[in-house]
């Protein structure tokens, strides 16, 4: 343990930045590794059974010559390209071009609908959008509001009137591409915040924001690369966690990964994982609860090779993290971030004890702390806000965010102090330095005098073997005030009855205290998620505000 310990003390104080003058992500993560032919990039299958291979000098190539067509179509650097794909080669590809550039990527989504792509595009000014058949009816219901967005560029069967076809255009144009020269700090992507408070605000990322995923990268995978090593991730890559966490960092290393196109089903991802001889992994906790709850024993029905599971977005809980490390012989790294800074707290089993239930610690390169409203920080085992620094060892941190697109107001409020960026997380920290997840500022709450937050209920609740998936908000209570409510979604063939209702909550006052015990559950077919796998507790708590509000008027008219 004290070596783990002195191995995570080392690794941190004698990290530094090394980020150059100028950096473009394109040559970065493909240029530089397409002069060997046979390297591969990039394996596909879609749900229909096809599949491809895909050499970084295929990707090259193509990326060449969408290159050109954009640059005939008008686009100049620091010009919007909107991405509506699914994971596929022409979403790799739209990447590596619109990088070398020197433009702005702006990745969609293809779960949003026409307002949430309207506002998006509209937003962002994207001149010209890259679109499939499931995206390019919702963007032509819109486009006649959005006199910006002069071009659609459709992939597949995504064709019509106005729209250039992908496959015609490509293979008119030249595959040579001199790429820009771009500067560390030039900005190279937006990606738009999930919008749980507001409208969504465009995170403006550099070229150089890759560098500083690198560490967490690294040590989440337990020193990735290695001999054999292959990655694959459902995670889309519309989003941070797709690209950051997995498709970019993965060629910085000239490494292979898998693209899958298809609905996300437990059975199919060991059989892909199976398949191609997976190593590597990034799997948000509602895929992983799934999988343990489907297979619960993988290891007698899949051949497995896995090395590494990394996982972010929601806490994994004891639960899962006992299953992978018992059932599949792997040690889950998890990891916190957010779209602004992405990669910045984790654990790293080969280098430091990983604690189940633990978000980790900060990553080399990264400066981070529990810290009050003032911006300061709180003692070990003191509630506070997760703050991430603009600097460490008297360096730049490459990970923060260039600021909020054309949003000054926004950018300024999101630092305190001088120079804490606020996630808008709960935490704890202990002596060792590890941060311990309390959940989003509005999702802790007030019970009976107890500050009560949902990871650790939830996670209880998952250990019993009738719940497939769950959350816990508060609710009004005249008594309490608030009180401790679950939504349980019970596995297949299991029915909710009261008596359940009773031995879940025996299960959790056994293993928590008695104010952590939920007074009430109510079984869902399904709980309401963010197209990236998260918990969307807010809509519960609007849904109970209004049966609250519902019945409060109910009262009033029955007492006329």
């Amino acid at each position: 343990m004290d070596q783990q310990a002195d191995s995570y003390a080392q690794l941190y104080a004698e990290h530094r930045w090394q980020v150059p003058e100028h950096f473009n992500l394109a040559v970065d993560v493909c240029g530089r590794w397409a002069d060997d032919r046979s390297r591969f990039a990039l394996y596909y299958e879609d749900e229909s059974g096809f599949t491809s291979a895909h050499t970084f000098w295929d990707i090259q190539r193509a990326a060449n010559r969408l290159a050109n067509v954009l640059a005939a179509l008008g686009t100049l650097p620091g010009d919007r390209v909107a991405i509506a794909l699914p994971q596929c080669p022409e979403t790799a590809i739209a990447h590596v071009a619109i990088y070398q550039m020197g433009a702005l990527a702006v990745p969609l989504s293809q779960l949003f609908g026409p307002d949430a792509l309207e506002y998006r595009l509209g937003d962002a000014g994207a001149h010209v959008a890259i679109v499939d058949e499931t995206t390019l009816p919702k963007v032509l219901e819109i486009r006649h509001r959005l006199p910006q967005l002069r071009h659609l560029l459709g992939v597949g069967a995504a064709r019509g009137d106005g729209v250039t076809r992908w496959e015609e255009v490509l293979e008119l144009a030249s595959p040579r591409y001199t790429p820009a020269l771009t500067r560390a700090d030039d900005p190279a992507m937006i990606i738009y915040t999930s919008g749980t408070t507001g409208k969504p605000k465009g995170a403006l990322m550099a070229q150089r924001t890759l560098l500083g995923n690198l560490s967490g990268f690294v040590c989440s995978h337990d020193s990735f690369p290695q001999a054999r090593d292959m990655f694959w991730s459902p995670a889309d890559w519309a989003w941070t966690g797709g690209l950051w966490d997995v498709l970019l960092p993965t060629w910085h290393f000239g490494m292979p990964l898998l693209a899958y196109k298809g609905r996300f089903d437990a059975d199919k991802a060991f059989a892909l994982i199976e398949k191609y001889a997976i190593r590597n992994t990034f799997l948000f906790p509602t895929a992983l609860k799934m999988m343990m709850k489907a297979v619960p024993e993988p290891k007698a029905k899949y051949d497995l090779d896995l090395r590494t599971i990394m996982s972010a977005g929601e806490p994994v809980g004891a639960t899962v993290f006992n299953w992978a490390r018992e059932k599949l012989g792997v040690t889950i790294n998890e990891m916190f971030g957010q779209t602004e800074m992405n990669y910045v707290v984790g654990n790293c089993a080969s280098r430091w004890p990983a604690k189940a239930g633990a978000m980790g610690r900060a990553y080399p390169g990264h400066r981070v702390a529990v810290v009050d409203s003032q911006g300061q920080p709180v003692a070990p085992g003191e509630l506070g806000e997760v703050a991430v620094h603009r600097r460490c060892h008297g360096e730049d941190d490459p990970v923060m965010m260039l600021g909020y697109w054309q949003n000054p107001e926004a950018t300024a409020a999101k630092f305190v102090g001088d120079g804490w960026a606020l996630t808008g997380d709960l935490a704890k920290i202990d002596a060792d330095g590890d941060l311990w997840y309390q959940g989003r500022a509005d999702d802790v709450f007030n019970s009976g005098g107890y500050r009560i937050g949902p990871a650790e209920i939830e996670s209880c609740l998952l250990w019993h073997p009738a719940v497939a998936n769950c959350a816990v908000i508060g609710v009004p209570d005249e008594l309490r005030g608030t009180l401790v409510k679950a939504f349980v979604v019970v596995q297949s063939g299991v029915v909710g009855t009261s008596a359940l209702v009773e031995e879940l909550q025996q299960h959790v006052r056994r293993h928590l205290a008695p104010y952590e015990t939920p007074k009430a559950i109510e079984f869902a077919e399904a709980l309401p998620m963010t197209t990236t796998g998260k918990l969307q507790r807010r809509v519960l708590r609007a849904r109970e505000q209004e049966k609250s509000a519902a019945a409060g008027i109910a009262e009033i008219a029955g007492k006329r």
